[in-house]
């Protein structure tokens, strides 16, 4: 009895049954020309082997998997493009699987041609479902996506088999591409390729696509079974002598999950998981359980000016075990080729294989310059606390790391990212810039990143394509960013942002789970786009549990408030859906803005029209008024005519535009005759004169050669300051012009 390897793939026709009941004669010969006018010449063009046809099925063989799949693609592209053509065609579902076969004579059975069989009836018609190993040896070959399906018990077969299904659309496939050298990822926010390369790894429990009650196992995980080692690395502890030097400790424990993660076969929590034990006294079993790893790895850092040494070791949840330890001294230049050896340490003992690319990333250096990472470093810390303020301590260190180096690829992805981050959530005018200006700076830094190829620098470039609605170019850039670091959380929550704006929903909910899968104690922000995403399957009870999930993991984001007030608002929860309305129009007013409205179209991130038009209908549901005029504190805290005299006459009034950020100006004589820039003067290309400043019932009016009248009332801001020129409020039909007396 012969035994080979082989590439195995079975093609079978949908609904065979019942097309043969209605047109048994055309059925079949349909299916007679399928097989001889296109997979019968595609099987010879990619150097397969046609093994015999099954009724409504083909079984071939083929020496490349490569060639195997190549030959699905192109089948199912054809057949794709003759929909709307072809009223009678066939429609294949297509399963491939590189596994043992047994021969006999010309035909071939065993467990590699059972398992395609299987992963044949998980495929959509005109589909394509592959096996983990078939995957692992064409991911970086091929145009095409890949998005994981999870680990499968198929019948007949031991153990859960890998599957990825194929994503054919060519407008967003990648590229062939080499591995990454060396990239490391950031702390802090894909496309369809690689999805399960971390998140099969240590989760046999675990299905995308079945919302789990919550986002720990459920079930203790047989680590025995896992394909791959799974480990979580803790934050390694600060033992110098300064206490101040914890920012150091933070960034070393980064760099080693980043670099743990490109390690091929080994799956790596992220970060902000395992951050959550920082200062808590666990044990290896007690993270193991909560995490999902078997795996975890703890130590620390001492630096004592320019030297550092760093324990770490490494334990076995199994049985509580020291499975390696070590112990390295070095300077601060040295930075990296310690964590290289921690690296090489955890990889020897845990036998895994080094790729070529792998073994050449140690010994690089993101940056030659000790002063210029201690400078990183520190910028990072506040980096990854996401806060606008937060953001605001991280530039400045960002600035010195790439003045101390001009070459610092990562830093200047870093400073791009933050000022991405602030464009796409409006954080502009907590930082007193336009929104214009942080979108300017994000693209500059990120044109010098973007020379120092990084999954971060792809991450900023997929945020700034994204707030334009150009959602095939986030994609592309989130493939990229997966390809370079398959472990990143962020870039699979990112790409399930993206696919649900884009009106994608159900391809978007795979990628969100194995983002929380990665990160089992992940970021509100993680949350949000899961009950988004669940929002736009309108699925509104899921959708308004992931929302309070989020708040409750950071209730001053105010994104989620409107969320849950939309769900809550098609639920029928009135009450609800007024509180969370409440909860945000009072973040909104504690930071100078104004509560929401319709008109306003407050920014959920829905690009398509009947997505966000379900929003607002919630939103109306739960009570939002139509306009600003409308809202209680318009009305509450509008200032009288005599108040808004002495407010104007003899006054300089400056402010900024709550949705833009841009500044404008009045200065108004004693007289009521007025000059006008910016935004207030945008009839005038920026500068109107001789303005007479006009007071109409409560309304203040500027009228403008005689003949433009512009008209709104004022209010205070209940939130407002003098230091940031808000403290009243003109509205003007759906805008809103904040500003304060200057002079």
């Amino acid at each position: 009895m012969e035994r080979r390897l082989a590439a195995v793939m079975i093609a079978d026709v949908c609904g065979y049954g019942l097309l043969t009941q209605a047109d048994e004669e055309g059925t079949c010969a349909r299916f007679q020309a399928d097989l001889h006018e296109l997979f019968e010449q595609s099987i010879e063009t990619h150097r397969g082997r046609l093994i015999k046809t099954m009724g409504d099925g083909l079984l071939v063989e083929f020496h490349s998997v490569v060639e195997a799949v190549r030959c699905a693609v192109e089948v199912q592209r054809v057949k794709s493009d003759s929909r709307g053509v072809d009223a009678g065609r066939l429609q294949f579902r297509i399963g491939i699987n590189l596994g043992d076969v047994i021969v006999e004579g010309d035909d071939i059975h065993g467990d590699g041609v059972i398992i395609a069989e299987r992963l044949q009836g998980l495929a959509e018609p005109g589909g394509i479902v592959i096996s983990g190993t078939a995957y692992d040896q064409v991911e970086k070959h091929l145009d095409v996506g890949f998005v994981f399906l999870g680990e499968q018990r198929l019948k007949h077969v031991e153990k859960p088999v890998r599957t990825y299904r194929l994503w054919l659309d060519e407008a967003n496939a990648r590229k062939p591409k080499a591995r990454a050298h060396r990239g490391r990822r950031w702390a802090a926010l894909a496309a369809a390729s690689a999805l399960a390369f971390a998140a099969a790894a240590g989760a046999a429990w675990w299905r995308p696509w079945q919302p789990p009650a919550d986002i720990r196992p459920a079930q203790a995980v047989n680590f025995s079974q896992a394909d791959k080692p799974s480990i979580a690395v803790l934050p390694f502890a600060n033992v110098s002598d300064d206490p101040k030097q914890e920012f150091f400790a933070n960034g070393m424990t980064d760099g080693l999950v980043t670099e743990l993660a490109q390690i091929s076969g080994l799956f790596v929590i992220a970060r902000n998981s395992t951050f959550t034990y920082k200062g808590r006294s666990v044990t290896a079993r007690q993270v193991s359980e909560e995490l999902g790893v078997r795996y975890v790895l703890e130590g620390s850092v001492q630096r004592a000016g320019e030297q550092l040494r760093i324990n770490a070791q490494l334990i076995d949840s199994l049985d509580g075990g020291h499975v390696w330890a070590g112990k390295f001294d070095g300077s601060l230049t040295d930075a990296f080729a310690l964590q290289d050896e921690v690296m090489r340490g955890i990889a020897e003992a845990l036998a895994l294989r080094l790729d070529p690319d792998q073994q050449m990333a140690f010994g690089r250096k993101e940056t030659a310059v000790p002063a210029a990472f201690d400078a990183f470093l520190r910028g990072w810390e506040h980096h990854r606390r996401t806060t606008p303020e937060d953001f605001a301590k991280a530039l400045p260190y960002f600035d010195q790391a790439i003045a101390l180096d001009p070459a610092y690829g990562r830093a200047y992805a870093a400073a791009a990212m933050v000022y991405a981050r602030i464009y796409l959530w409006r954080w502009h005018y907590q930082l007193g810039i336009t929104r214009f200006e942080a979108r300017a700076k994000a693209r500059q830094f990120l044109r010098m990143a973007q020379k120092h190829k990084t999954a971060l620098a792809y991450q900023a470039a997929a945020l700034l394509a994204e707030v334009d609605w150009r959602h095939a170019d986030a994609l592309a850039d989130l493939k990229e960013a997966i390809a370079l670091e398959p472990g990143d959380s962020w870039s699979y929550a990112l790409t399930a942002f993206v696919l649900t704006s884009a009106g994608r929903p159900a391809e978007a909910l795979p990628y969100i789970r194995t983002a929380i899968r990665l990160d089992p104690h992940s970021p509100s922000f993680f949350l949000y786009v899961l009950g988004l995403t669940q929002f736009s399957l309108e699925d509104f009870e899921a959708a308004a549990a992931a929302a309070k999930s989020s708040i409750a993991l950071n209730p001053q984001d105010d994104g989620p408030f409107l969320l849950l007030a939309s769900a809550a608002g098609h639920l029928g929860h009135r009450a609800e859906a007024e509180g969370a309305v409440a909860r945000y129009d009072a973040l909104r007013i504690s930071r100078g803005g104004t509560p929401v409205c319709i008109s306003e179209r407050p920014p959920l991130d829905l690009a398509q029209p009947h997505a966000s038009e379900k929003l607002y209908q919630g939103l109306r549901l739960a009570g939002v008024p139509e306009t600003l005029m409308n809202t209680d504190v318009s009305i509450r805290d509008r200032l009288p005519a005599d108040e808004l005299r002495s407010l104007f006459f003899g006054h300089r009034l400056r402010g900024r535009m709550l949705d833009s950020g841009e500044e404008h100006e009045a200065v108004v004589s004693p007289e009521g005759i007025a000059t006008l820039t910016g935004d207030w003067a945008s009839l005038g290309a920026g500068r109107m004169s001789n303005v007479e400043v006009r007071f109409e019932k409560d309304e203040v009016c500027f009228l403008w050669l005689k003949t433009t009248n512009l008209c709104g009332v004022v209010s205070r801001n209940p939130g407002g300051l003098s230091a940031r020129e808000n403290e009243f409020i003109w509205y003007h039909g759906d805008r809103a012009f904040t500003f304060s007396q200057v002079r």
